[in-house]
């Protein structure tokens, strides 16, 4: 059983279409992210699978559930952390994660919030008010109170943004330890080094899916600019596929002393993806 299956999605704020017949599904297991600019559809669709919007059509399972019809059993499994951090600013950290994790029924319940707290850095504060945090600190918080009842699957709406590049990391590692054990995870980010820790990604835009595929793969449609230089003149290529490509170029001669390659980034290449996307029909 995938743990999201989405099936023609379609989603409407007014005239504004914010999902355009989406399909996808995530394995079990699988760290799966999306990626986009604002207003792509990123947000609806995590808001949709766990049961806060309602799709006008299409159909959604994700653990086998229907988030429209089984909202309250699928929030038992689920972990959610929305782009803004949903937090009660009068009370202290810890009372944040234990209203949270109350509604989940967890063993050893002020056990889990220690452990939850100090892994994300929080253990000093948790006694203070969540008003005095700064950006980054409620951050982490929104994703202690996402994580508090071991979910079987993360949505994770930007779940890095304000945070360290340290602790970034280590969410990271996290990440793929709850993945090997089993928990799904859909993540949308805007950071590209990040896109590459996914084992799939979703390029979306205007509520459609442009591409989905390996991080890998996706790099792999990335063009190459080959520069040959010979005594003090330079020729340059431009390789859709620099290793088949290369050594035809190298084989004319050997009077060739250097060699660079700069190769598309997976920005490059989302970018691309886009604006070809917005490109007139010839």
């Amino acid at each position: 059983m995938n743990a999201i299956e989405v099936s023609h999605v379609v989603k409407h704020y007014g005239k504004v279409i914010a999902l355009q017949g989406l399909s996808l599904s995530v394995p079990a297991g699988e760290i799966f992210g999306l990626l986009g600019a604002n207003g792509a559809g990123k947000s609806t669709l995590i808001q949709i699978l766990v049961g806060a919007v309602k799709a006008d059509s299409g159909e959604v399972q994700v653990l086998g559930m229907s988030p429209k019809k089984q909202k309250q059993e699928l929030r038992l499994s689920v972990g959610y952390m929305p782009q803004q951090p949903a937090l009660y600013e009068d009370l202290t950290a810890r009372d944040n994660v234990r209203f949270f994790g109350k509604a989940r029924h967890i063993p050893d319940l002020e056990g889990r919030i220690s452990e939850v707290l100090d892994f994300l850095l929080l253990g000093n504060r948790a006694n203070e008010p969540v008003y005095r945090f700064s950006g980054g600190m409620k951050q982490r918080l929104s994703l202690a109170c996402a994580l508090v009842h071991r979910p079987k699957l993360l949505l994770l709406d930007e779940p890095s943004t304000g945070v360290d590049p340290k602790l970034r990391d280590s969410l990271w590692e996290h990440f793929h330890q709850l993945a090997e054990q089993g928990v799904s995870i859909l993540i949308s980010t805007h950071q590209m080094d990040e896109a590459l820790h996914c084992d799939r990604l979703a390029v979306m835009r205007t509520g459609q899916i442009l591409a989905c595929d390996t991080p890998r793969a996706l790099l792999a449609r990335g063009h190459a600019k080959v520069a040959l230089w010979q005594g003090g003149t330079v020729e340059e290529f431009e390789c859709n596929n620099y290793r088949n490509e290369l050594p035809k170029l190298l084989g004319i001669d050997d009077r060739y002393s250097r060699i660079e390659i700069q190769e598309d980034t997976l920005e490059a290449i989302v970018l691309r993806l886009i604006t070809e996307k917005d490109a007139p029909d010839v």
